[in-house]
């Protein structure tokens, strides 16, 4: 039961956190950013199993890999960007991690332009003349 051990993890430093805010506010922004930063190291091993089980699935089907990669690399953009967002914003620059986020929105359109160009070029075909 990983899940128990990071919110324990988490319940912990928080507390901790609250504690150490009052006199040292930069400690305490580190602790918190050194935590999310190994509760995401942690979750990589599960992550990369989820990758391996997506691309295995994708070989089966047939499908083009090009494809299954620009997916993984927005989903990766996504998590990136909100887990920056997220630090940032505990530091209190709310400012920031806005711009964190719409810089991820912006690049997961970039990303997602060739998916888009090749639904819609499929749609046209199927589409009668």
């Amino acid at each position: 039961m990983e899940i128990i051990q990071i919110v324990g993890l988490g319940l912990i430093v928080t507390i901790l956190t609250l504690i150490i805010k009052e006199q040292k506010p930069m400690f305490a922004f580190l602790l918190a950013a050194f935590t999310g930063i190994m509760i995401f190291l942690f979750l990589i091993g599960k992550i990369s199993s989820v990758i391996q089980v997506l691309e295995d699935l994708a070989q089966k089907s047939s499908i083009n890999m090009v494809f299954l990669k620009t997916i993984l690399k927005i989903i990766g953009v996504a998590y990136i960007a909100e887990f920056g967002a997220q630090i940032v914003r505990d530091a209190g620059q709310e400012s920031i991690a806005s711009k964190i986020e719409l810089s991820g929105k912006v690049l997961i359109m970039v990303m997602a332009i060739p998916i888009i160009s090749v639904i819609i070029e499929t749609v046209v075909k199927l589409l009668p003349a």
